[in-house]
């Protein structure tokens, strides 16, 4: 599809990788841009940027009423950015209970699932369009130290293919982001390079525009992805490794 004259929906669109998108999309000629977030004044510094064509969006993916009147309001979207996330920095089994892994499964998994169900009879009206699921490495890895974030992650990495399939004779693309590290704030505890979010972004466009189904956003995606297919279970023990020196430094 065409992102010049597409009207999207960016969840999570008020920082990180959603704004990255919400920008690149107005810089790329996107006709109107929903910038969603829990709280839509979050957003209004996109919305004095780029007045008249972003719309701040009150929206909680984890809210079924809210999810349901951003479908009721956003009519005319062609394009659906589920990048809302969650990290909770918890282990699976160290967490005290299960309230982080739960949470984390809410938001990253049930509330993609949401997006995509509320929008699907959209996207048809308007085109067939694409979907893209902002993920991450840890959806193709293991990694102990992210707790429910990976489990989460990996299990919306399989909903893109469930949901490309039942959606594929409408002309829906969807297409899933695999992403490293970025300079946002829920990657402020990793430590090395960082990509810029509007770079992911970019790389996520020129995904949907040439209709990729799964793609390696940066570098060091591409090196888990190279990693993994090298000499999987050394992966497996490199990321043991990080959890067990993690727990020796903070002493949990």
């Amino acid at each position: 599809m065409d992102i010049k004259g597409c009207v999207a929906l960016v969840t999570g669109g008020n920082r990180g990788i959603g704004e990255g998108f919400v920008r690149v999309l107005l810089e790329s000629g996107a006709r109107r841009v929903y910038a969603g977030s829990r709280d839509p004044a979050a957003a209004a510094h996109l919305v004095e940027a780029f007045p008249e064509r972003c719309v701040a969006l009150e929206l909680d993916v984890t809210d079924a009423a809210e999810v349901a009147e951003a479908a009721r309001r956003c009519d005319d979207v062609n394009l659906l950015v589920n990048n809302a996330g969650l990290f909770a920095n918890q282990l699976l089994l160290g967490a005290p209970d299960m309230s982080s892994a739960r949470q984390e499964m809410e938001v990253n998994y049930f509330g993609t699932l949401a997006m995509c169900r509320a929008f699907a009879p959209i996207l048809a009206r308007n085109g067939g369009g694409a979907i893209v699921n902002v993920l991450s490495a840890a959806a193709i890895v293991s990694v102990p130290n992210m707790g429910g974030y990976a489990p989460a992650k990996a299990a919306t990495r399989s909903l893109s293919g469930a949901v490309r399939a039942e959606l594929g004779p409408q002309g829906t693309q969807v297409t899933a982001l695999i992403v490293g590290s970025v300079d946002t704030r829920m990657a402020a505890h990793v430590e090395g390079s960082k990509e810029k979010p509007e770079d992911i972004a970019r790389a996520g466009l020129r995904a949907v525009t040439r209709g990729i189904d799964e793609l390696d956003t940066d570098r060091m995606a591409v090196e888990v992805r190279a990693a993994l297919a090298l000499d999987p279970k050394g992966l497996e023990k490199r990321m043991a490794r990080m959890l067990h020196s993690s727990v020796i430094r903070t002493g949990r």
